[in-house]
């Protein structure tokens, strides 16, 4: 599929303001020059995703990796982890014992980067104009259990929720609820492009050549009033087209940390003989991988067909091929580190079994070899999505129940094209938008869910996502998060594969390195800073 890209009002090879207020204060780094963090992520201003930095459009990790600079949120996950706490709030808390309602009050003197006052009709506007803009590529869904959102003066927001959802404060930690202005954003439209303005810690200029962000400046906003320390007064997140040209970049010392994504081989080598001056930082992940289904499709309408896939795949054979220390077998949505993983699929499938594969193709009378199509991105998640999709193919067709073939097309092309039930099987990731179990099922199983998928199970849908949702203590919701992944190890719209391990590497003199990605893939800037060690 052809897709034509929109013209952009920027210049290309220019920098363009984002934030009116771009100044610098004297603190950590000033006068040292910007600490530059190399990406293979694309930002790319197209037809199919004209505002790719607006926060009712962005839901991809590296768009939020910019926004989380800039935007203010009330919420934020502190450094380590754990629960939210207050960010542009001084306090948030349920204020009834359902869980249904739930109140913010804002840090006093809060403004925009630009000096106009931010109060809680800024914090309305936001949340209301994700919801009503709602975007089928866009993180509505995270705030769909909202029913009306109700101010008390200016400092003093309450959201009252449709039904009761303990998990609400980490969705108030993410980018769909970025703290905008109404000066600035529409309320009912996407803003094109890729100007950003908020309250954040930092102010932003982008740099777009062909419709794409090469370069993002993060300049610390005078401002900013936050739970946020500081350690640097300008950072840069520079855009490479691929792995190996950002792995040199580092070495020669024009960028000082790589965030995403190193490749496997370039792990291994700075694992066993990094260059001089450089070392690879060891961090927590929980992205995942997976294989996705059009359960309507015909080559895997029968659920047997996709249960043969899961009982054939074997993970650990794919990893050692493909992706070696970086990854792990995966067993579920749900990652093992998250409170309520259950290894679901190794339960009842075991590992690499194609005695059952056939078993299962066999009682339900279909035919084999199964001719299926398996479809990937080829420039989304790194430069080992192609050999794995080589690897899954021979692994498959070597159990003669699968005739597979292998199709990569660029992401602009594949999303697209997924979105619309083209292919029947796919290959996608997910980034958790917040570390908890809810956010590895609700969002492949719920109703208008981030797959576009026909898949609809009624006892997840109206049953057990409400329950866990109601229980506050998250080990509570334990059975229900259990239930529902034994329920997708059995009907399988989804056939999950890997969890991926975190590394970044970085140059030494660069400090904070340790507390620049958290476990669910953010990108911490202001953790950065220039000391002795790295």
């Amino acid at each position: 599929m052809n897709r034509k890209t929109m013209a952009l009002t920027a210049a290309a090879g220019l920098l363009t303001p984002a934030l009116t207020a771009c100044g610098s204060t004297g603190g950590a780094g000033a006068g040292s020059g910007a600490i530059v963090v190399g990406t293979t992520d694309r930002f790319e201003a197209a037809d199919y995703a004209p505002a790719p930095l607006d926060p009712a459009y962005a839901y991809d990790a590296g768009s939020w990796n910019i926004l989380r600079q800039a935007v203010q949120t009330l919420m934020h996950i502190p450094r380590g982890g754990g629960q939210p706490v207050p960010e542009a709030a001084t306090d948030c808390r349920f204020t009834d014992a359902g869980n249904e309602s739930y109140r913010c009050i804002l840090r006093p003197g809060l403004t925009f980067a630009g000096g106009d006052p931010l109060t809680a009709q800024d914090v309305k506007f936001s949340i209301e104009r994700v919801l009503a803009i709602k975007d089928e590529n866009g993180p509505s869904s995270l705030l769909s259990t909202i029913d009306t959102v109700e101010t008390k003066g200016t400092d003093t927001v309450v959201f009252h929720l449709k039904t009761a959802d303990a998990t609400f404060p980490y969705k108030l930690s993410t980018p769909a609820a970025g703290i905008v202005s109404a000066k600035k954003y529409d309320a009912k439209k996407l803003r094109q492009g890729f100007a950003v303005d908020g309250s954040g810690p930092y102010t932003v200029k982008t740099e777009v050549k062909d419709n794409r962000l090469v370069r993002a400046v993060f300049s610390k906003n005078p401002n900013y009033k936050g739970d946020l320390k500081l350690q640097n007064d300008k950072a840069e997140l520079r855009a490479f087209d691929d792995s190996d040209a950002m792995g040199k970049a580092l070495e020669r010392g024009t960028i000082h940390m790589v965030s995403r994504t190193l490749s496997p081989a370039q792990i291994t080598g700075l694992s066993v003989n990094p260059p001089k001056g450089i070392k690879l930082v060891p961090m927590p992940g929980l992205e995942i991988r997976y294989l996705g289904f059009n359960t309507d499709a015909p080559g895997v309408k029968d659920k047997a067909v996709r249960q043969a896939l899961a009982a054939a795949v074997d993970r650990g054979a794919l990893i050692n091929k493909v992706y070696g220390k970086s990854a792990q077998p995966l067993y579920s949505l749900v990652p093992t580190a998250v409170t309520g993983h259950v290894n679901s699929f190794f339960n009842k499938y075991g590992e690499a079994n194609t005695a059952k594969a056939a078993d299962l193709l066999k009682a339900a009378g279909i035919k084999t070899p199964v001719k299926l199509t398996l479809n990937y991105t080829n420039d989304h998640y790194g430069d080992g999505t192609a050999a794995e999709f080589e690897a899954l193919k021979t692994q498959l067709n070597s159990t003669r129940l699968f005739d597979i073939t292998v199709q990569g097309a660029e992401w602009a092309v594949f999303r697209p094209a997924q979105k619309k039930g083209d292919y029947a099987a796919y290959g996608l990731g997910w980034f958790p938008d917040y570390p908890d179990a809810d956010n590895f099922l609700a969002p492949f199983l719920e109703q208008d869910n981030f797959l576009g998928t026909p898949y609809a199970n009624t006892t997840v849908r109206t049953r057990l996502i409400p329950e866990s949702r109601r229980a506050a203590d998250r080990g509570v919701a334990a059975p229900a998060i259990a239930e529902m992944q034994d329920i997708v190890a059995e009907d399988v719209p989804v056939l999950p594969l890997w969890q991926g391990k975190q590394y970044v590497a970085a140059r030494d003199g660069i400090t904070g390195v340790a507390w620049s990605v958290n476990s669910i893939s953010d990108l911490q800037l202001w953790e950065l800073g220039r000391g002795v060690s790295g």
